[in-house]
């Protein structure tokens, strides 16, 4: 990836959001915080015990003191607004789904929800801080940065948030009550929805922590198939399955996927537009080899990936391109060990996870795909995953 390359899809992203009209003005943090005191000075007693109204800084570290302490039990909802700009020019921001992560207490765990507002019980004591994610990278399930801290600044714009402590008898009473009363943004009806039909990842399948949860993969029969369902907007997500094998030579990787949608309309190499569908598989030395649908890059073009917190970790490789083929079913397989030897050097010893990444944070365009028949293949022995 050369810095032309990057300069000229940067004008080609301009371009485009001229013509699409895309950009639009965020909401702003400090109305939805008022529009937030006063809707929750409408609630009848008995409703909610006791709130925050929480500005959090995007060009700062994590973590914001919002000034609550919870007791395990508690039963809580925060509803975020704002936006985080990584560029203005180029209308590159997160929104709070994937960027304000909460913790109770000082050791964590962090947790983050699937929508810009989401609920939870406090699993334990202790004060309820929130922070931001992107442009670090998170070390440990606690919420220690791992990178460094001065990418923060570069950060633009700002995010809000309301934390209810609810004192009805559920959530969804409470959820109930507010809507009743007026609601901000539509975020409680969402919320409220969302808690009658949040999916469940695949049985045997995780999010990886450190992106958080999403709603992205979920069990679909497909075309008479089972198959893991992947749909993404303006969102992103990694789901995990643990595997335990020796890397061995000849080891083969074999998937079927129908793509639909390709959640990025320019070369996917860029930090600006690095969106796309892929099945990668992660390795003991912590790196990963990932299988994608390009719209542009030519088949077996191969590249490092080019997000700053993940360079030195994540190889892609381009199996099929453009759109002839979109809406069927496709059968691949790679020898992956010869894969790993060409592209990252002498293999490591074992294999420890596959994974199916879906990204469209960047252009927040359409993605969608179907995942079937996952295997790991060893000298005739073959190690189903889906």
């Amino acid at each position: 990836m050369s810095a032309l390359h990057t300069f000229r899809t940067a004008a080609r992203r301009r371009a485009l959001l001229r013509r699409e009209g895309r950009r639009a003005p965020g909401p702003d943090p400090a109305a939805f915080l008022a529009s937030w005191r006063e809707r929750l000075g409408r609630l009848p007693p008995g409703v909610v015990e006791r709130h925050a109204l929480v500005a959090v800084p995007v060009d700062e570290p994590p973590w914001t003191d919002t000034g609550l302490d919870l007791a395990a039990g508690d039963r809580v909802t925060i509803f975020g607004a704002g936006r985080a700009f990584v560029s203005r020019a180029l209308d590159l921001w997160t929104r709070p789904q994937f960027q304000l992560w909460a913790r109770v207490g000082d050791a964590g765990p962090i947790f983050n929800g699937t929508r810009d507002a989401h609920s939870f019980v406090s699993e334990n004591g202790g004060r309820l801080w929130l922070g931001t994610h992107f442009p670090g990278r998170w070390g440990d399930p606690s919420g220690r940065v791992s990178t460094d801290l001065r990418a923060y600044r570069r950060v633009r714009g700002g995010l809000a948030a309301a934390v209810v402590v609810w004192d009805a008898a559920t959530i969804e009473a409470g959820l109930d009550a507010l809507v009743a009363a007026g609601d901000v943004a539509g975020l409680g009806a969402a919320e409220r929805e969302h808690r009658r039909s949040e999916p469940a990842p695949p049985d045997g399948w995780h999010y990886l922590w450190l992106l958080g949860r999403s709603e992205i993969f979920r069990p679909e029969e497909r075309d008479g198939r089972r198959s893991i369902a992947c749909c993404t907007e303006g969102d992103v997500g990694i789901l995990q399955k643990e595997v335990s094998l020796p890397f061995e030579p000849g080891t083969r990787l074999r998937w079927s996927w129908r793509v639909d949608a390709l959640p990025s309309v320019l070369p996917e190499d860029t930090p600006l537009s690095h969106d796309y569908l892929s099945l990668a598989v992660e390795l003991s030395d912590g790196r990963d080899l990932t299988y994608t649908w390009s719209r542009e890059l030519a088949p077996e073009t191969s590249y490092w990936c080019p997000l700053p917190t993940w360079r030195d970790r994540e190889h892609h490789v381009v199996v099929r391109s453009g759109l002839d083929g979109l809406g069927r079913w496709h059968a691949e397989e790679r020898d992956l060990h010869a894969d790993c030897a060409r592209l990252l050097g002498p293999p490591p010893a074992r294999i420890v996870r596959v994974w199916l990444i879906a990204v469209s944070l960047f252009q927040r365009r359409r993605g969608q795909c179907w995942y079937a028949d996952i295997e790991l293949v060893q000298q005739g022995r073959v190690t189903r995953v889906a």
